[in-house]
């Protein structure tokens, strides 16, 4: 049976931040809330974890994690970053965007895309968030929360509760957090691609 934490969203309470990271780093899989929405979370190297996050989501190995970084400097030892890439993301990060970019050596094989050696990275702008990452010390490896046959990701506290107590080790709730996912940008090619707008503005970045 999963715990579950009320915390500020603005002003989260350090004990039960703390207690989150305890249950991220003894293994758990928890529910955070994000700028965008709410996600499913684990720490890098639990592959259990990793696992009943796909079981939860209903997907295979194809379907891909997200490295939710502390900052730029995160980013950037987790991926190969260019002169190019770099003016881009800070003036991107924190936000609510999803980066593709080359992984660095840091980033376990099983995480990349098969074909690519990819990974997606983003710094999103939750002060849970930012105080998790801070405590955690290290990413969070993360999906968005959206169940099988749902039209839209699970956003009411209550609801996360009653469909996912049984699933996960902890739910963090802030309130209404949103349902509309990250704009994805690849930053791999000669031209920056958008490939999904979402939350993000992609025309502040010249893209979209």
């Amino acid at each position: 049976m999963a715990q579950f934490f009320s915390v500020h969203p603005d002003n989260p309470q350090t004990r039960l931040i703390r207690e989150a990271v305890k249950i991220l780093k003894g293994g758990g899989v928890i529910v955070y809330p994000t700028d965008s929405c709410y996600a499913l979370g684990c720490m890098l190297g639990n592959k259990q974890g990793m696992e009943r996050i796909r079981a939860i989501r209903g997907i295979d190995d194809r379907h891909h994690f997200t490295l939710i970084c502390r900052d730029l400097s995160e980013i950037a030892h987790y991926a190969r970053v260019d002169n190019r890439q770099y003016r881009l993301l800070k003036g991107a990060t924190p936000g609510s965007y999803t980066f593709i970019l080359e992984a660095s050596k840091e980033v376990p094989k099983r995480l990349l895309h098969a074909k690519r050696s990819t990974i997606g990275l983003r710094v999103p702008e939750h002060p849970v968030v930012a105080a998790l990452l801070a405590e955690l010390g290290e990413p969070i490896l993360s999906m968005t929360l959206a169940l099988p046959g749902d039209d839209y990701p699970l956003n009411e506290p209550d609801e996360i509760r009653e469909r996912l107590e049984k699933r996960v080790d902890l739910i963090l709730e802030s309130g209404y957090c949103g349902i509309e996912p990250t704009t994805v940008i690849d930053l791999t090619g000669e031209d920056f691609e958008l490939i999904r707008q979402g939350k993000g503005d992609a025309g502040r970045l010249g893209l979209g």
